[in-house]
């Protein structure tokens, strides 16, 4: 026999997790001592939603299954918003959290998950793909195995299990359940699709987040060079496709390129989409004229598919590696397809990117554009960069050059402030031996930047780079922009993001020009156990590139 506790880790253990994210709490202490008797690493976060972020990020560089666990009450709470984050990328991350008492709910309980208190098993339904209390030993394992299914299968996502603690003290008879890994299912219009791609005389392939979930890149790469097809990336889509590659016409949408909207004016009779819904942040700025005659859609969650843009729609359901895969099986054999002239036309636009236009600087800040170009110099090609949710990614989203697929990740879809900070931590851990670089604000990291304390304390050289423009940019220009006033959107006092960063025990610098931020990524790069904050003094009245939203 063993306790539901001690069985939680073994399974844990079985599928390669090697660390929990979380902070402690009376009712998940069995779970600690287990993760501490069982050789696992438990990282302390400094608040429970930096503990569902870093998970989060150690379950997409690692592509396994993260854990982070809080509290009953206000530590499952607090778990919320990192549950919303995880969904809107997919990440299959198990939230656990605690209930003091089962056998007395109904009574007076502090900190009660029930429904007589704060019910964090009806909370974390909308954010979860699966939320359940685990009210008597007899369930555990029934209900562990439909949450681990429901986020590893299909459409992955966060799961959310109430466990009270009585219940994970109790014994049970041991049981083992694999990782539950997804057999592909096969699109039945293959076929329809390599015969509109032999007929569209000018298409266009547009690329999600969903290549970075299903790691399609090699798949796209083939598709875009087999047919020749000019490529374009929505905001959360980029680090999909190289920028160098002759066929990147850059991002639409916002932090969007004026190479990609100049070539969706060229009466575009076909858009592949791939791994995107179109939300609006990804078709900011598109206009009725832009509209293709045709629409191919790869998408495993159909939900939104044909619904953004209203033309005909041949949706490709399914996991979009498997899907090109199969796609590539099928014209495998045929005769090369001839590159058509607008390989031509993509390739003299794809030069165009590598004239860089200097912007001007004071003694006082750095232009972001600039800033952005003079990181992509000087860091490695093959780091990793999480960015937040702001001004200063969607500057990244048209100015960073992606040398390597896979190395860029923006959710343009739930987008928390603040996110990155924990998702970078997290990535470094799964992947210690990589530059990991989280791209954020000085919004952002007022939000959730005492998760730098976490790197500190568990020596994750993570490099954090904070643009520091004194307030709430995105917010700031855009209220600007449509009411000619900001409300609330300036902060009064600036914080000093390099003094913030040394009380928390890293390694900061502080830089206006191009020769500081050259100077202080050599150092940070150096460093192998304690975090860098590298705060960057940017134009407080530069205009980022996200006007084109309505």
């Amino acid at each position: 026999m063993k306790t539901v506790a001690s069985l939680l880790i073994d399974h844990f253990k079985g599928w390669g997790v090697t660390h929990i994210f979380g902070i402690p709490g009376k009712p998940i202490v069995p779970i600690l001592t287990e993760i501490e008797d069982n050789g696992l690493e438990f990282i302390v976060t400094r608040h429970e939603n930096g503990a569902g972020f870093a998970a989060s990020g150690y379950s997409l560089i690692k592509d396994t299954i993260g854990v982070a666990i809080g509290t009953s009450g206000p530590g499952g709470t607090n778990l919320l918003t990192s549950a919303g984050q995880a969904k809107a990328y997919h990440l299959p991350v198990l939230f656990i959290t605690g209930h003091p008492s089962i056998k007395d709910t109904g009574k007076a309980l502090g900190q009660d998950s029930s429904m007589f208190g704060t019910d964090l098993v009806k909370m974390f339904e909308p954010v979860t793909l699966f939320s359940a209390r685990v009210e008597r030993k007899e369930q555990f394992e029934l209900y562990f195995k439909h949450a681990i299914e429901k986020a590893c299968v299909g459409v992955k996502g966060p799961v959310h299990l109430s466990i009270p603690f009585e219940v994970l003290v109790e014994e049970i008879n041991p049981f083992n359940f694999e990782l539950p890994r997804e057999v592909p299912v096969m699109s039945t219009q293959l076929e329809n699709v390599i015969h509109q791609l032999n007929q569209a005389e000018n298409p266009i392939l547009f690329l999600g987040k969903g290549v970075q979930i299903s790691k399609a890149y090699e798949e796209v790469k083939w598709l875009a060079e087999k047919w020749g097809i000019p490529v374009i990336t929505t905001p959360g889509g980029k680090g999909t496709f190289s920028t160098n590659h002759s066929l990147s016409l850059g991002a639409f949408g916002l932090g969007g390129t004026e190479r990609a909207t100049k070539y969706l004016q060229s009466n575009i009779d076909l858009m592949i989409v791939i791994g995107s819904k179109l939300s609006d942040m990804s078709l900011a700025g598109f206009k009725e004229s832009y509209k293709p005659k045709k629409i191919i859609q790869f998408d495993i969650d159909t939900t939104f598919s044909g619904k953004s843009i209203s033309v005909p729609t041949l949706v490709i359901q399914g996991d979009a590696k498997r899907n090109l895969e199969e796609l590539k099986k099928k014209v495998n054999g045929m005769e090369s397809t001839s590159l058509s002239p607008i390989n031509l036309l993509a390739q003299e636009q794809g030069n165009e990117k590598s004239q860089t236009e200097e912007l001007s600087e004071s003694s006082h800040y750095i232009s972001a554009a600039s800033a952005i170009k003079e990181l992509r110099r000087h860091l490695p090609d093959e780091t990793i960069l999480f960015g937040d949710d702001g001004s200063h990614t969607f500057f990244a989203i048209k100015h960073y050059n992606i040398y390597e697929p896979g190395t860029f990740f923006f959710d343009d879809v739930f987008g928390t402030m603040g996110h990155a900070i924990g998702y970078a931590i997290g990535a470094k851990i799964a992947s210690p031996h990589k530059p990991i670089v989280c791209l954020t604000g000085d919004g952002c990291t007022l939000m959730h930047g005492t998760e730098i304390a976490t790197a500190v304390n568990e020596g994750i050289a993570v490099i954090f780079i904070v643009f520091n423009n004194g307030g709430l940019d995105m917010v700031d220009k855009g209220m600007k922009q449509w009411l000619n006033r900001s409300v609330g959107a300036k902060y009064k006092e600036k914080t000093n993001i390099k003094k913030f960063a040394e009380s928390l025990g890293a390694i900061a610098y502080r830089c206006r020009n191009k020769s500081e931020i050259e100077d202080a990524i050599r150092e940070a790069l150096e460093y192998k156990t304690i975090p860098s904050v590298i705060e960057v003094i940017v134009d407080p009245n530069e205009i980022p590139p996200i006007l084109n939203r309505v």
